[in-house]
């Protein structure tokens, strides 16, 4: 049966944050390296790198990784929610600024991988705490405030209610979410932030395949991103294993990836504006949903052992996945222990978004019956 709106909406979001805590744990490290650490391929979600150390481990990074617990990917992706809960209606940079940043700012949120009730600020990394530097304190033209900060996935991961808002109309995805992180992100990154929308608004046409996706999101992509897709894209579609596909889908982002091969010692060119390169992340989610066939655990498991930014990849996956197959998609076992580790209702986000999606669809069908008569009593006055 073909999955409502709601349903693909329920599906896509928690596909996210299930990817999402089960990438945690293993991100930032090679496929090499979390075979030997785990014995084998992640199947499921695993504790943390360093075990009961995890607070030392990593100082600049004291995250409680694993066990179930959802990332920045996550609180990001539901901050934005809440955002078109306010407006209730299309967004934009402004939105980020009057709701967006205030809120990251002022609510104290139970924070899954501090163990602690903290504000997001204190959770979020450097790349997102750029808008509370420029808009709160800066006071930077929003549209204009994404330039200048390092140019990475921050933006485009938490980019999927601008998708689901959208649904089944990518350009308006798109354009949308291009606005949305003119806020955060410039060149590259705000570029894949506008074709992850799209992507997520095209997995809910009813009938879409992972094919259609891959397919919908390179007529919309300009330059390395476009390029970047078409080049893992390509290769993607010779596997349906992704154990065969890691180091090929790997070294065909290579190119376009700045970071450069070592992901924790980001190379001097790294994160900079370009026209001809492209963030790692979306390219190689979209290469696993190709690669699994719209299965969840195989797209999902892929963009987890893959992994380097590995949770930022299956959070696109699986809400990718979601979109296209709803809630049953997502195996409920996982998606409970994540839920329930992360002290998160994870539906309820799902059902304040459907609601708001509803509204916006009358929205638009009412200023689009007021353009249609508008421009029939313009069109007959010159008959």
């Amino acid at each position: 049966m073909t999955p409502t709106l709601d349903d693909r909406i329920t599906g896509s979001l928690l596909g996210a944050a299930v990817g999402d805590a089960l990438g945690g744990p293993v991100e930032g490290y090679t496929p090499e390296q979390i075979l030997e650490r785990h014995g084998g391929r992640v199947t499921g979600i695993v504790g943390p790198w360093n075990g009961d150390a995890w607070r030392t481990a990593r100082p600049i990074a004291p995250y409680h990784k694993g066990d179930g617990h959802v990332t920045d990917d996550t609180l990001m992706t539901h901050a934005l929610i809440r955002v078109y809960e306010k407006v209730r209606d299309h967004i934009d940079a402004y939105a980020v600024a009057e709701h967006l940043v205030p809120d990251l700012l002022t609510n104290p949120r139970w924070i899954p991988e501090l163990e602690a009730e903290a504000l997001p600020l204190q959770r979020i990394f450097l790349a997102e705490k750029w808008l509370v530097a420029r808009l709160h304190y800066g006071h930077v033209d929003p549209r204009e405030a994404g330039s200048g900060n390092i140019v990475n996935c921050g933006a485009a991961m938490y980019m999927a209610p601008v998708g689901l808002v959208n649904a089944a109309n990518p350009e308006a995805a798109y354009a949308e979410a291009l606005d949305v992180t003119g806020a955060h992100q410039s060149s590259y990154g705000r570029e894949a932030a506008g074709v992850f929308a799209a992507a997520v608004a095209a997995a809910c046409v009813p009938g879409a395949t992972p094919d259609s996706v891959v397919s919908t999101s390179l007529s919309l992509a300009k330059d390395g991103t476009r390029a970047a897709i078409e080049s893992v894209c390509e290769v993607a579609s010779g596997h349906t294993d992704f154990e065969t596909a890691l180091a090929p889908l790997r070294k065909a982002v290579a190119p376009f990836d700045t970071v450069g091969p070592d992901y924790r010692a980001p190379s001097l060119g790294a994160r900079r504006p370009s026209r001809l390169h492209a963030i790692e992340e979306l390219p190689i989610a979209l290469g696993m949903l190709l690669v699994g066939e719209g299965d969840y655990r195989r797209t999902v498991l892929g963009a987890v052992n893959y992994g380097r930014d590995c949770d930022s990849i299956a959070t696109m996956a699986g809400a990718l996945v979601g979109a296209l197959r709803g809630e049953s998609a997502v195996p409920s076992t996982w998606s409970k222990h994540v839920s329930e580790a992360s002290r998160l209702d994870l539906h309820a986000p799902a059902q304040a978004l459907a609601v708001v999606a509803h509204e916006v669809f009358a929205r638009d069908t009412a200023r689009r019956r007021a353009h249609e008569s508008a421009y029939a009593a313009l069109t007959s006055a010159a008959r």
